[in-house]
């Protein structure tokens, strides 16, 4: 499976380091979100300690406990709701139509 190997090779990656560049940087901010559904992509963070040292170092950071609530916030209203259906609720049917 493509994604236990790209969650070993961040693992590999923070076997030495805090952070994915040794500082807290963009390549954190960006590579946090695509780890957070792990159970969803079938992966057990306990098989990859480093990666998920680094994971709840992220997660307990006050901006991200921010932005993930504001994000829950924010996706709950009818406006949002709507737009996803649009964007991710359509089926192939929609384009032969």
């Amino acid at each position: 499976m493509d994604d236990n190997r790209l969650y070993a090779v961040l693992n590999k990656r923070l076997a030495d380091r805090k952070f994915l560049t040794g500082n807290y940087s963009i390549a954190d901010i960006a590579s946090y979100p695509w780890v957070v559904p792990h159970t969803r992509q079938g992966q057990n963070l306990d098989d990859f300690p480093h990666l998920k040292r680094w994971f709840e170092t992220i997660r307990a950071r006050p901006a991200t406990t921010r932005a993930y609530a504001l994000a829950q916030e924010i996706n709950t209203q009818p406006t949002v709701t709507e737009a996803k259906r649009v964007l991710f609720g359509q089926t192939a049917a929609v384009v032969d139509a």
